[in-house]
């Protein structure tokens, strides 16, 4: 089995540039506290770079 992350919306995209909140929304999140578990991918972890300021990440 793969590795995967816990990833938690822990801040705002309000103000935040128009590409910051498709990558949030892309992940699956949509309000702040929610969580999603998503396989640990190369393309996950770039997205997850893009917004590491705005989201926690656990891997489980």
């Amino acid at each position: 089995m793969s590795k995967q992350l816990e990833i938690t919306l822990t801040r705002s995209v309000i103000g935040g540039k128009d590409k910051q909140r498709k990558t949030v929304e892309a992940l699956g999140l949509k309000k702040i506290r929610q969580s999603v578990v998503l396989e640990d991918t190369p393309a996950v972890r770039g997205m997850v770079d893009k917004v590491s300021h705005l989201v926690t990440v656990k891997e489980v």
